[in-house]
């Protein structure tokens, strides 16, 4: 059963609130901070074309000792960004989808991502979303930053002046 639209936000601010969230945003800089957190690195990588063609756009696979996030890499840098960030929303909510046997540990969690229907998928898509809207927008110290709703859109969408926005 899905959860409620209060509960999830409230569980995601949660996590947030244990994130160092930067300005500029740099999704390594996150990826670094969780995996110091974790106390085990994660290691960013294109989907095979394999697994691209077959629907998957992202794909959390994790050990005892590393996490692995794979992402859909013929797309959009924001969507490459998004599907990174729903991958880490995956294991900051401690998510698990398929327990290998017992296997020394090798691959105990496999998350792949092909549909949003599940409260897993729900929950790591909102914090996503939350962590987008929270680095996305002007930087609360600058004064030149750029204003407004419709500068908040070009900055995510990476077509902002200067050096705002992009990547």
């Amino acid at each position: 059963m899905p959860h409620s639209q209060p509960s999830l936000r409230k569980r995601c601010e949660k996590i947030l609130g244990h994130l160092e969230l930067t300005h500029p945003f740099s999704i390594e800089g996150l990826c670094n901070r969780i995996a110091e957190q974790r106390g085990r690195p994660i290691h960013l990588h294109p989907l095979p074309k394999e697994a691209a063609e077959s629907g998957v756009c992202g794909l959390w696979v994790g050990t005892d000792s590393v996490d692995f996030v794979f992402y859909e890499a013929q797309t959009t840098a924001l969507h490459r960004e998004h599907i990174v960030l729903h991958e880490l929303g995956h294991i900051l909510f401690g998510h698990n989808s398929l327990e290998a046997e017992d296997n020394g540990g090798q691959v105990p969690t496999v998350l792949g991502r092909t549909n949003y229907t599940t409260s897993q998928e729900q929950e790591a898509e909102m914090l996503a979303s939350m962590i987008r809207i929270r680095t996305t927008g002007p930087c609360p110290q600058s004064a030149t930053a750029p204003r407004g709703t419709l500068a908040w859109l070009e900055s995510a969408m990476g077509y902002g002046r200067g050096s705002h926005g992009r990547r």
